[in-house]
Parts: C-alpha cells; sequence; structure tokens
C-alpha cells in the first residue's frame, strides 16, 4: 500500500515526531510511504532517512507561487493511496490541506486525502478539514472531543470522521534503575531541588510557559521552597522566557535544556509533568509519554486532554492561564505522597490499557487499507 504524509512546517514538535515514527513504522512494515513537506524541514530529512521517498517544496515561495508547485504536488499526490494531512494555521492565504484538495479535484486523482487533526482553533475553516466534496476525502481526529466538535459545529457527517487515539510508546517510556540514574547523569539541577516540575515542549505563546513561570514564583516564596522547573525545548519564545526568569529572579529554580529525542530521560529525573498551555492543544504527547513513565500531571484543561487526565486519579486539571490555580493543583499533588504515587500508578496502566502506541499504528494501517 502507498502511505503518504503531508507535512506544511518547519517545527519539529510532537506532530511531527509522531509523524516520523509512522513513517518509519510504515517503512518496516513493509509499506511504500511518500511525504510531501518543506525542503531542509526536520520531517523531511528524517523520513528520507528512514527510506521513505519524499517530494519537497519552498516553505516560503509556495504561498505566494502555488502554482510553480503544483505539478511537483500532483506528482507526489499520484504516488499515494492516502494522504494524511496535519491541519496547521492558514499562511498568506496558503493552506496545505485546501491545496491538496484543489489538485485532486483538478486533476480527477483517486487519492484519499485524510486531514489529521486534534486540535481546534475557532477560526479555522470547514474547508480545511473537507476542502472539495468532490474529491475521496475523510478525516482523523485524534480526539472525542475534537471528534464531536468537527460534527457539532462544521457539521461534516459523522462517518467522514474517524476517531484514532495516536498513543505512545510504552515499551520506551518505561522506568528503569538504569534510565533513571542516566537521567541524574544527563541533567544537573540544585541539589535539594523538589518537586522538579517540567515543560516539554516548543517555546511558544500557545505553550504557557510564562504560566508556569508565575506559578515557580508563588510556589518558591510559600509552599514549596525549594521548587524546580525543567524547561526543555526550543521555539520563538525561549530568549524571552530566559530574560523574564533572571527578572522574577528564578534562576535557582527554572533550569533550560535543549530540545531531545530522548524525553525518556526527562521524565525520569521530574516529579511532576506539567502542561499549562492557553489554547490549541489536542492529546499532546508529552502528556501520554509521561503518563507511560508513571507520572501524574497538572495541565490545562481543554480539547482531548480531560480523555486521559482524571482529577485526583491521574493528575489534576487546570483553567488555562490561571496561576493561583495551577501552583495549588502542584501544592495538592506533591502534598500527598500516597495519593501521587497511586496515581501515577493509574497513569501507568491507562497508558498500557489504552493507548500503547504500537497497537494504534495498527489501527491507522487499518483504517487506511479499508479506504483504499
Amino acid at each position: 500500500m502507498r502511505i503518504g504524509f503531508i507535512e506544511d512546517t518547519h517545527l519539529r514538535g510532537g506532530t511531527q515526531i509522531w509523524v516520523t515514527e509512522a513513517v518509519e513504522k510504515f517503512v518496516e512494515a513493509g509499506e511504500e510511504v511518500k511525504l510531501i513537506a518543506p525542503a531542509g524541514s526536520f520531517v523531511a530529512e528524517e523520513s528520507a532517512a528512514s527510506g521513505a521517498e519524499v517530494f519537497t517544496y519552498d516553505w516560503d515561495d509556495i504561498s505566494k507561487n502555488g502554482s510553480a508547485y503544483r505539478d511537483s504536488w500532483e506528482r507526489g499526490l499520484a504516488a499515494m493511496d492516502v494522504a494524511v494531512c496535519t491541519v496547521h494555521p492558514p499562511r498568506d492565504g496558503f493552506h496545505c490541506s485546501v491545496f491538496a484538495g484543489g489538485i485532486l479535484a483538478e486533476s480527477g486523482l483517486k487519492t484519499v486525502l485524510i486531514p489529521k487533526t486534534g486540535t481546534i482553533v475557532p477560526e479555522y475553516k470547514r474547508e480545511f478539514y473537507i476542502p472539495d466534496d468532490n474529491i475521496n476525502v475523510c478525516v482523523i481526529s485524534i480526539t472525542d472531543f475534537t471528534r464531536h466538535y468537527l460534527v457539532d459545529e462544521y457539521k461534516i457527517p459523522e462517518e467522514k470522521v474517524k476517531l484514532i487515539y495516536q498513543g505512545t510508546e510504552v515499551d520506551r517510556f518505561t522506568s528503569t534503575p538504569e534510565t533513571k540514574a542516566e537521567a541524574f547523569n544527563r541533567y544537573s539541577l540544585p541539589e535539594g531541588a523538589g518537586p522538579v516540575l517540567a515543560s516539554v515542549g516548543s517555546f511558544e505563546e500557545r505553550k504557557g510557559q510564562t504560566v508556569l513561570l508565575e506559578a515557580v514564583k508563588k510556589l518558591s516564596e510559600g509552599a514549596l521552597p525549594n521548587v524546580h522547573a525543567m524547561m526543555v525545548g526550543e521555539g520563538p519564545d525561549e530568549e524571552m522566557l530566559k530574560a523574564k526568569t533572571h527578572e522574577m529572579g528564578l534562576d535557582g529554580h527554572v533550569s533550560f535544556f535543549p530540545f531531545t529525542r530522548e524525553p525518556n530521560y526527562v521524565f525520569e529525573r521530574i516529579d511532576i509533568l506539567t502542561l499549562p498551555s492557553l489554547y490549541k492543544e489536542g492529546l499532546p504527547n508529552v502528556l501520554l509519554e509521561a503518563m507511560s513513565m508513571g507520572l501524574p500531571v497538572v495541565s490545562s484543561k481543554m480539547a482531548g486532554v480531560p480523555e486521559i487526565v482524571f482529577d485526583g486519579e491521574t493528575g489534576y486539571m487546570t483553567t488555562p492561564g490561571d496561576v493561583d490555580e495551577f501552583a495549588d493543583a502542584v501544592v495538592k499533588l506533591w502534598s500527598d505522597r500516597g495519593a501521587y504515587e497511586r496515581m501515577g500508578n493509574n497513569a501507568r496502566k491507562l497508558m498500557e490499557d489504552k493507548f500503547d502506541k504500537k497497537r494504534q499504528f495498527g489501527e491507522f494501517l487499518e483504517f487506511f487499507r479499508s479506504l483504499a
């Protein structure tokens, strides 16, 4: 089977890592895997290394001169039985699923276009998900919240929206004495730091890292004087966050570390995974990975998060942007060590039972085959 992906970004966040992992798994399974992505992007380079056939384009130029790339996209789409397209924000009038849908409609190709999303952004248009009613198209939602929203608000026929959780690599994200020891070697923190919190992901406004800094400030001056936050990632807000940390007098309570392809060592080093996002989340991979490692979490309540974070059972959810509520949830979680251990165990069991990626990749492949 010829499985295709379209990924219109240079980022290397959770979604892009999932795409590269899916490419690798499907190649290993003997499928023909294709990719359309910006030249020089993380996804393009990783997927090529895995053995996929990659069709590239100039990310900056395509929004201005789309017609110049039509033929190359048509060749890429013609090489795919299904084309999974991550739904990204539009830019300068260009949207990848709309562009692909237009080519499919004009060329008469039978390729099944599959916009894939877990994130609801109210200003997004219905055409980002169903770009043309005359092509073969369906939508994959990675959260049940999103699936209902697409059906109820965008009036997309229910039979055209498939829920498939992405899952996580449970075997990989399993704590061991050896990896825990290595984590303490890799990530040096102030002596006596605890609890150790972490934000893992892109440094950008929507991820709400400023909320975490404000919460750490409050905690360090009150209930948890030794609290420490690991900020792990990269992105446009990195320098701003570092400057804000210094301005707030938090240099001894916050440490910055670069993006890593081995986040399991981060999870081994911390006590609580935090997700203080403000908007535009689906079901973040970082939550699944940390919970697989047996960590309870404190997260903003949005989108698909309530499908895995159960208050008092696997962690706590808070109102996006509410610093006091976020800080109080950390104190509540850390102050009852028996409940903390129980929630960590519950998180691990949930991942084992319902979110093992090995099973989920099989579900994606079965769905692709049913369409083709």
